[in-house]
Formats: C-alpha cells, structure tokens, sequence
C-alpha cells in the first residue's frame, strides 16, 4: 500500500467543540445523566442541536475519553452528515482501536470518499492496527477497481478472504470494474452466499449486458426483493429489451412483490421503447391507485413515455401538473414536440424555460436544434448553434454538430453541411455522416455521397446504414452495378444490413413484424387485409412508388415487395383488430419509406382513422389523407 496516499488527503475543517462554547447549550440538571444514559441518548440522537447539546455534557464531565461515548458520538455525527465532525473527534481519540478505525473508515466509504477512506486504513496499518473482516467489507463499498485488487491480497493475508461479507464486496469491485470474469470467479467460490451477494453479482450481469447470465441467475433465486427485480427489469429496459421488461414486470406484481419508485421508471422507460400507450397508461393508473409518489423525476419519465407512444396530449397533462419543474422536466417536453415535430411549440417552450431564469443545459440544445431539423428552420438553427456557446458557454458536443448536419443537409444545403462537417473541432462520428449521406441521398447528389463513403470505408468507420444509403441512391438511378458493388463490398466486411421491423400495440400486448412475415397467428386475415387495402389504393388512383426498391426485378415483384413492408402489415393487424374510428399507432426502427408514407396518407383519408407512426427519425400523424410532417422528413 503506498505511503504517497499520506500527502493526498486534503485536511478536513475542525469542529467547534470545546467547553466554552458548547456548555451554554447544555440542559440544566441536579443529577447529571450517567454513561450508560448518554450512550443511550447518543443512540436515539436524531438531530446534530441535540448532539452538541450532548456532546458539551461530556466535555463538562470529562467523559469526552469514555471509548464506548465518543466512539458512539462519532458514528452519531457521521450518521447526520457531520463527517467533518466525526474525523476532528477520531483525530484526537488517543491509541484508537480497530472498531474506532473501521466506524471512520466506513463512514467516508458511505460518503463516497474513497481516497480519505483508504489514506485512514494505510494510517491503521502504520500504526500497528490490524484490520477485521468489518474494515474490508467498509472500505470495498467504494473503492477503484485498482485499489480494490491491492485490497483483494491484503484479506488474502489477513485471512478475511472467505468472509461473506468481504467476498461480496470484492464482487461489487471486480463488478464495478467490469471485470465479469473474476466477480464470476469470486462469486463462485463463496460457499455461502446472501441475498445481497446474489444481487450484486445480478447487477454485475446486468449493468454489462449479459442478459441471459443474469435470468439465469435470477430465476435460480429462492429468495428475491425489490431490488433484484428491479435489477432485471431495468437490466432489459437498458439493453434494448423492453418487451421482456413488460413481461417481467407483470410476473413481479403475480409474485405479489410491491414495485418502487426505480421499478416504474425503468417499466416507463420500457413502454416508451415499445410505444406501447395502453400499458403505460395503465402503468400510470397503477401510480396514481398505489400512492406511489410522482416526484420530478417520475413525472419526467411519464412526460418521456407518453411523448415516445404518441401522446403528446397526456404529455403536456403531467408537464403542467409539475410544481417545481427542473430543466430535465423542461427538456423532456421540448424534445417531446421535436420528435413529433411540432418545432413551433418546441421553440416557445425553449423561450418559456428561459424566462423562468432556468439556464437551458447541452440536452436543451440537442431538442431545440432538433426541432429547427425537422421544420427546415435554417437561420433559427444556426442562431441557437451560436447562442450555445456566446450566451450560455455551451461548448457544441458531437450531437449538436450532427442536428447542425441534419438540419443543412435536410434543406439542400449540402456542400455547406460538408464544409461544417470537414471543419469542427471534434472528430465527426458515423452517425453524423450517416445524416449528411440521407441528405445526399434525398436530393440525389451521387457524388457527394460517393466521397463520403470512401472517407468513412477509408478510416474503418462505415457501418451498415452507410452502405445501404448508398446502394440506395445508386438503385434509385438505376444503376445496379453499383448496387451489386456495395452489396459485394458488404459481405466481404461481414457488415449486415437491419431488417426493417414494425411494432403495434393491441389490448396491452404488442405485435412485432418483419417485412414478408407469415409467423403471426393471424397472418391469413392479415393478408386478406393487405389485399383489400390494395384494392382500395388502386380504387384511388394510388400507383407504387417502384423507383424505391433495391432490386433489379420487373415491376410486379416490386410492387409485390412493397406490398409486405413491415409498417404495411402492422397497419392491417390493426384494422383488422381495432374498433372502426379508433386511431392507429405503429412503431418501427427504421425510417418508413416514401411509399409507405404516401400509401399511410391515402389509408388514412379512405379509412377515417387516425394513423400515428415513430420510426427512427420522428413521429407521424396521419390524417385525413395529410401527415403532420408535411411531407419534410
């Protein structure tokens, strides 16, 4: 352990706790108090007026050297957030011993100290203290991952390595260093283990994305608490797996155990992946029935939910219920009318938290900016972009440069997108060329795209979506050897494309397709659907949009490739399985095509329904043969 860490430790301020100033608040008495009495007044102390009041008692006494009284009074002071306090009397505690040590060394572990937690157990060492189990199982609360190796060899040697206590926290180390491999190992070998060691060891599992591990695990618990289950649940919500989080959720309420605060919001995060309204109004009804608390951070989260599912209506409801909104509540109801592109509404809220005097925070900017790209408001963008940092002292991070490239590149200024791309001062990412090569895309600039596409390859940075967007512009000139030339140039990169999935939520059960798919029970009535609604798009004169598709086949197969677009079937499972009139809401992951789009509008207007679509980009709300996006998406 070194010794430098003696030198690192900034020296704490001292507390005011002598005679003369702490004797006036001493109650007055005929008969004193013993020590057994003071050691049970320190034990019910709730308040740090009542401690001092205590602690001047044992200065006009001389009990300020009693070991069980300061020893408690220390852990009172510690307990009540005076760690300052609790250090002064440690400091002058004379040959403190190793309970004395352990209590100071837990107490700056509780407070994330770790470095001035580390700095009292080397002293300890120094001063010819040998640590107990107690001392390891403290100090590994929040220690680095580097620190807590060292310490893995120090309980080695002082045989406190088998300890339950001590090899749960090593666990929460290595777990917390992202070493699975060795939590795995020490979990392992623990021949006894607690419900806390097995949740910590699901949590290790969970926090890094080993799914099946961790249900393995959970599901071999005899025992399991709120926060195992809250664990999982959040562990699928927070790794793209929201319909097993739904699933999990309703056997946690079976398994009768009570959901908390944590619960709900990683379940809101999971019904907004999904778009899924039905359950999460649901989940809200649960709230408001179970007396569970809608603090910001929930109400938030409500706001966030019911943007992401299409309801923007529910959304400002809980917005404006907030009595003392924070920036984060600001922000989420402005990124909230971006993504169903409302950017008006998104700019006047923007104006609205400024007035309030709350100073808008990078995320501000990400939804502001992202409203100005879906509304093609040019000069509005780059007076935000410039206001970030003159106004604000907002340095532009690598997302606020790619809604700038969006933005310029939606409006057809693409060379100016390409020049701001080529200048900034961050290293632009895949995401943010793959913006400027939709652009090209979408206004036909082959060459452009081309030149970007052989940086991107060049550097090793070119994923999927930048291949299919260039054999996309190359199939819509017609030109099929290019196309075979990026398909060839993919498989030789092992690179493979997304398939195209669609979602839609019927009687709190979502509904997941892929284009083509014959897997659905009702796949034989959703056909049937399919073929009527071509009838009536025919009926109206609708022709394909065949220029779109990636393949050089005749014109009926193209047709009859567009016809079983993911969002396509998700539209017929709902009209066959929803009440006439009643709106429709398809979530998919990629964005819809054009001809999807233009198909979705006539439906709409011939159907009466109302039809509410989120693909990667945006929302669109279908109406009456109109889309709110105005066709600019």
């Amino acid at each position: 352990m070194s010794s430098t860490l003696l030198f690192t430790t900034p020296q704490l301020p001292q507390p005011p706790i002598n005679s003369s100033t702490l004797s006036s608040t001493t109650t007055t008495s005929s008969f004193p108090p013993s020590p057994d009495k003071l050691a049970l007044l320190l034990d019910k102390s709730n308040s740090i007026h009542h401690l001092l009041q205590i602690h001047a008692t044992l200065l006009r006494r001389g009990l300020h050297d009693h070991p069980i009284l300061n020893f408690k009074l220390q852990r009172s002071y510690s307990s009540l957030g005076r760690l300052d306090y609790s250090l002064a009397l440690f400091n002058r505690t004379l040959n403190p011993n190793i309970f004395f040590y352990t209590s100071i060394i837990n107490a700056h572990a509780l407070h994330g100290l770790s470095q001035e937690a580390l700095f009292i157990y080397t002293r300890m060492l120094f001063e010819g203290v040998q640590p107990n189990e107690f001392t390891f199982s403290s100090i590994l609360k929040s220690c680095s991952f580097e620190h807590g190796k060292m310490l893995h060899s120090q309980a080695i040697k002082f045989g406190f390595d088998s300890d339950l206590y001590v090899k749960t926290g090593l666990v929460d180390v290595y777990a917390r260093g992202g070493d699975i491999g060795s939590a795995r190992l020490v979990f392992e070998r623990m021949l006894e283990k607690s419900l806390v060691s097995f949740t910590t060891m699901l949590t290790c599992y969970a926090k890094h994305g080993e799914l099946e591990e961790a249900r393995l695990l959970f599901d071999g618990m005899v025992k399991k608490d709120v926060v195992c289950w809250n664990v999982m649940i959040d562990g699928y919500a927070q790794h793209g797996m929201p319909n097993e989080a739904l699933v999990l959720f309703r056997r946690m309420l079976a398994a009768k155990a009570r959901p908390n605060e944590i619960t709900i919001l990683a379940v809101l995060s999971a019904c907004a992946q999904l778009g899924a309204l039905e359950s999460g109004r649901w989940l809200h009804t649960y709230i408001d029935n179970n007396n569970i608390q809608v603090n910001v951070r929930v109400a938030t989260a409500l706001i966030d939910m019911y943007s992401k599912c299409g309801s923007l209506e529910d959304a400002r409801l809980v917005f404006d219920r907030i009595p003392d909104k924070d920036v984060v509540a600001w922000n989420s109801m402005i990124i909230g009318y971006a993504l169903h592109g409302f950017s008006q509404e998104a700019l006047e809220l923007f104006h609205g938290m400024c007035r309030t005097r709350l100073r808008p925070t990078d995320i501000t900017f990400i939804g502001v900016l992202g409203a100005c790209g879906h509304a093609g408001l040019v000069n509005e963008g780059w007076s935000l972009f410039y206001a970030m940092k003159d106004e604000y002292g907002i340095e532009p991070k690598i997302e606020h440069y790619g809604c700038m490239v969006n933005l310029l590149g939606r409006a057809g200024r693409l060379e100016e997108a390409y020049e701001l791309a080529k200048n900034m001062k961050i290293e632009p990412d895949p995401i943010l060329w793959g913006a400027l090569l939709g652009a090209c895309r979408l206004h036909g600039n082959i060459d452009l795209g081309e030149k970007i596409v052989e940086f991107l390859v060049g550097h090793n940075v070119a994923n999927s979506g930048t291949y299919i967007l260039l054999s996309n512009m190359y199939a819509a000139k017609g030109n099929w050897e290019g196309v075979a030339r990026i398909r060839t140039l993919m498989k030789d990169s092992g690179v493979q494309k997304e398939p195209g999935c669609s979602s839609i939520e019927v009687n709190s059960k979502v509904h997941e397709f892929l284009a083509g798919d014959l897997k659905h029970p009702k796949s034989k009535e959703i056909y049937t659907m399919l073929e009527e609604m071509n009838g009536w798009l025919k009926a109206h004169g609708y022709t394909p949009q065949t220029d779109i598709v990636l393949h050089d086949i005749g014109d009926v197969q193209k047709e009859q490739s567009l016809e079983v677009h993911s969002e396509k079937l998700a539209l017929a499972y709902g009209l066959i399985c929803t009440q006439p009139g009643t709106p429709i809401k398809i979530v998919k992951n990629l964005r819809v095509c054009s001809d999807c789009h233009a198909a979705t509008k006539l439906i709409s207007k011939i159907t009466g329904r109302k039809i509410v679509m989120r693909d990667r980009n945006r929302f669109h709300h279908f109406v009456n043969g109109s889309c709110s996006c105005g066709d600019y998406w």
